[in-house]
């Protein structure tokens, strides 16, 4: 898989996935560390990446754009933003994950469950 992780999430969540195998870039790779959503999704569209965020911003934008790419898994931790249980629930929940991310979605990640959504938002 391919990977795109955004500022909000260190670096640190990056070397998981690719120690795992996976193609995982952070945005800094691209000195794109204060580059607006929009300029986000467009890179991860481009590259065929999944982004991995806390941010909820980038939520509601996916469901505004009412597109089917690129997914999102976005964590939703409360005051654990330790980089390294993200990245082991990241791996953790991978391969759950891997089919519905590969056709579209959101998938937010807490510590106790995981709920996804398919792409776009808001269709039946």
């Amino acid at each position: 898989m391919r990977f795109l992780i955004d500022n909000a999430l260190s670096p640190i969540v990056a070397e998981g996935p690719r120690r795992a195998g996976h193609d995982a870039v952070h945005v800094r790779d691209y000195e794109m560390q204060a580059a607006a959503d929009t300029e986000v999704f467009a890179r991860a569209i481009t590259e065929d990446r999944i982004i991995v965020s806390a941010d909820t911003d980038l939520g509601t934008l996916l469901a505004l754009r009412r597109e089917k790419k690129p997914s999102l898994i976005l964590f939703m931790l409360g005051a654990n933003r330790n980089p390294g249980h993200q990245t082991a629930l990241l791996l953790r929940n991978l391969p759950a994950l891997a089919e519905t991310l590969e056709c579209g979605c959101v998938a937010v990640i807490e510590d106790d469950r995981i709920r996804i959504r398919r792409l776009p938002v808001g269709d039946a």
